[in-house]
């Protein structure tokens, strides 16, 4: 099993950047990691993924261009950097671990963190 820990949230102006944190308990599940976001009255959205021990990649294609997920075992740590800010891009972030992808193609999570919250001001 594995906890998972977000951090690096806060507010910034339009344009401006963050950089995510997650920082694992264990190294089970960090094979497949990945981070969601959820804005208010929105269903929780997968915006980035880091799949098969880094083999596959996945981004949104909102967020395409100007996110970048990352991670370093040694540290037990997932990655978020989030450059280009806009206000669409405030909710509360979560990474989440051990993942794997049904036959349909959708990717299925096991653990997730709590959370930290990005607001972005125009």
């Amino acid at each position: 099993q594995v906890q998972l820990l977000e951090s690096g949230g806060g507010s910034v102006q339009a344009g401006g950047s963050l950089n995510l944190s997650c920082t694992a308990s264990s190294f089970y599940g960090l094979y497949c990691v990945g981070w969601f976001r959820q804005a208010p009255g929105a269903e929780r959205e997968e915006i980035a993924g880091l799949y098969d021990g880094g083999a596959g990649l996945y981004y949104a294609d909102d967020v395409k261009g100007r996110f970048t997920i990352s991670k370093d075992m040694s540290k037990k740590s997932i990655y978020l950097r989030m450059n280009n800010l806009k206000p669409e891009d405030t909710a509360m972030y979560y990474c989440a671990a051990d993942c794997y992808q049904k036959s349909d193609g959708s990717t299925v999570y096991g653990y997730w963190g709590p959370g930290t919250q990005v607001t972005v001001s125009a």
